[in-house]
This record gives structure tokens, sequence and C-alpha cells, in this order.
């Protein structure tokens, strides 16, 4: 039994839109009778509704068209990546990628935590003992973004996909992995890739700008200021969103965002965020970033869904055509 997010009508065979996530009766199920923010990218070449098809092949043949040829030539190659092989577009060995993203940065996050502990040792690169500066070695200097080097410009990105042990890149990974398609899905893979990575590294910049003020030696690594940022847009996008905190305790994405971010306000009062070796400010920048992102777009994307529908976005490489979800 599931409740359409239009009419609030229980339904034993819910439809889950395809664009936007939601869950709707027979009656709301198409895009146009719940004003489905796919429509608004109807002409958009890489929009939800991208019809899966090169144009390229109508290019070929319709050469001698003028414009239509042009452009059909011009999608088909995908600019430099078209060029080179990686085109991104229908059909591309890249075109999986679209309406995935958030399954791509948990991939690249899982290959950077091998890098970290299995490569670099192999390698003679050392991880920094207790008590040590991480600003100071090798592998704190590639993977952490730290108050004795903020000029690192790498390590801005690099520390968002880096993780301090298993079990903070357990928990990072169970809420990109459940959070993460659902605002994909309501923003589109690029804006998600913008929101994920400037939220990441603006959340760690203020993590070292307040060490840089207190004085404390600060490392920062994890996509938790990324993730609170999602956590914040669907707490303004999809507030009924209904998870399980602790994988048993019922309650919506608002009221667990609402628990953390207190939580966060209280760590970090008490402690500044930086004795208790966890990146509380972090947390709270990225969180007030996803609050600020999500109103400027709840009226153009409507309610999002109140349940949460998994599995992958079924890209133009992938199965069943462009912009597709189960």
């Amino acid at each position: 039994m599931a409740t359409c997010d239009v009419c609030g009508k229980d339904e034993n065979m819910p439809y889950n839109c395809r664009h936007c996530g939601g869950t709707y009766c027979s009656e709301h199920r198409l895009p146009e009778n719940h004003d489905c923010p796919g429509l608004e990218r109807w002409n958009d070449p890489d929009g939800v509704f991208d019809s899966g098809f090169d144009d390229s092949v109508r290019g070929g043949g319709q050469g001698g068209r003028g414009g239509r040829g042009s452009r059909g030539g011009t999608a088909g190659s995908g600019g430099l990546l078209g060029r080179i092989g990686l085109d991104a577009g229908p059909g591309g060995p890249l075109g999986y990628f679209r309406n995935n993203l958030s399954y791509l940065f948990l991939a690249i996050a899982v290959v950077v935590f091998g890098l970290q502990y299995v490569l670099a040792p192999l390698l003679g690169i050392r991880l920094p003992s207790a008590g040590v500066d991480p600003g100071t070695t090798t592998w704190g200097q590639i993977f952490t973004l730290t108050t004795a080097h903020p000029e690192y410009v790498w390590t801005w990105v690099v520390s968002v996909f880096s993780h301090g042990g298993p079990s903070h890149l357990l928990f990072n990974a169970i809420a990109l992995y459940f959070f993460g398609p659902i605002v994909e899905r309501q923003v589109g893979s690029r804006k998600f890739a913008a929101l994920f990575l400037a939220s990441g590294v603006l959340a760690g910049l203020g993590q070292v700008g307040v060490g840089l003020v207190t004085g404390e030696q600060v490392a920062v690594l994890g996509a938790s200021g990324a993730l609170m940022a999602i956590m914040g847009v669907l707490a303004v996008t999809s507030p009924d969103l209904k998870v399980l905190l602790f994988f048993f305790i019922p309650m919506s994405i608002r009221t667990l965002t609402v628990l953390f971010a207190a939580f966060s306000i209280f760590a970090f009062v008490a402690d500044g965020g930086i004795l208790s070796g966890v990146a509380h400010f972090a947390h709270l920048v990225g969180l007030v970033i996803g609050l600020w992102y999500g109103n400027r777009i709840k009226d153009r994307i409507g309610r999002g869904p109140k349940q949460l529908n998994l599995g992958p976005g079924r890209g133009p490489g992938g199965p069943g055509g462009p912009g597709r979800f189960p």
C-alpha cells in the first residue's frame, strides 16, 4: 500500500514515475498529471525525454539539409569526447554514467580507499601515526585537506573521496547509495555533480578555516559534508520521505536531518568540532548549502517521493534507453 504524492489516495498498485521518482495513483501517473519536472526539459537533447537515437545517423543521411545534417553530426561526435571515442551521449561508452553519477562517485570513493590503505603502503607511503600532523606526511598531503597546507588545491577534491577507515566509508557509502540517486533524479546529473563536489569542497574548507582561526591542527577527509548537502536538499524537496534510523527506527528525512543538525551544532559548540576528531562544522556547512539549494529548486521540481525507489538509473549507454529508472 502506498499513497499518491498528489491526491493522497491509498493505492495497492502504485506507479513510480521514472523521471522524478514520485509515487502516484492511476489518475496522476502520467508526467503531465503530476507536473513532472521532466516536462520542462522536453526540448533538451540531454533531458529525460531523450529518444535514445543518435542524431549522427540522421545527420549522415541528411547532410544536404543544411542545419539538420550539421546538428546530427555535432550530436554524434559529442565534441572533444566524441572525437577521442568517449562520447557521453546516447550509445556512447560514457553514456551509462548519465543519471548514475551517485554510483560513480561511490565507486570512486571505494577506489580511492584502496589507494589510501593498500597501494600507498605498498609504495612505501606511510600512514600518519597518532599524534602526527597529516599535513607533514606524504600520505596526508595527498589524501587530506589540512590546516598545514590548505594551498594544496588537489586535496580540496581528493579529500572528498578519501575516508578515515572502513566504518567511515561504509556509513557514507550507505547514505550516498540511498539518498544520492533521489536528488540526482530531481535535478539532473550535471547539477548533482556540481552540488556534490561544491558542497564537499566548501565543507572541508570551512572546517579548515575553523582550525586556522582557533590555531588547531585539522585534517579533513570524507564525503560527509557533501552528503549533508544532499540530505538538506531532500529535507526541503522530499520532507516526507520515509527512512530508518539505525535501520529500524522509522522517521521522515526532514526529522532525520534535524536530528543530525542538532547533534552537529551541540558537538561543535561543546568542543569546536575538532577535539572529537569529527568535522562537525563541515557537516553544518554542507547542510546549509543543501537547504539553500533545496529552497531554490523546490517550486520547480515539485513534491518529491515518499518512499525510497532504489536501483540505478538507466542512462543512454545502459539498458532500457536514456533517462529511465526502474
